[in-house]
């Protein structure tokens, strides 16, 4: 008889991946502190900001599962303090001014009294 292996908890699974990232990041600022190299120091900033970028949907997978009342998942809360020291990933994309074209579709339905 063979066991299949279960899948980790939601926590369990947030809290590894966690662990792993901290870890990835720890060693991307170690190469940045150490190195005047500026391929080097480029190389660690994409690994920092893939590691941002998974925190982002490590928190989305997390906010998923269904919360105990009354408690926050002590990894979606290490997701959160992560997202904020890495920056924000796409609040850049969302800050532009809206495109010309949008604004001149904006102006039409507005005069035709449309939303």
């Amino acid at each position: 008889m063979s066991q299949t292996p279960t899948a980790p908890s939601p926590a369990a699974w947030c809290a590894d991946l966690q662990a792993r990232m901290m870890a990835a990041l720890d060693a991307a600022w170690a190469l940045i502190e150490q190195s005047d190299d500026p391929a080097l120091i480029a190389k660690a900033r994409d690994k920092a900001r893939v590691c941002g970028q998974m925190a982002a949907a490590a928190r989305k997978v997390a906010m998923l599962v269904p919360a105990r009342k009354g408690a926050i998942l002590p990894a979606l809360e290490a997701f959160e303090r992560l997202e904020a020291a890495t920056g924000p990933i796409v609040a850049a994309a969302e800050s532009k001014p809206p495109a010309a074209q949008a604004q001149a579709m904006r102006a039409a339905l507005a005069k035709m009294k449309r939303r």
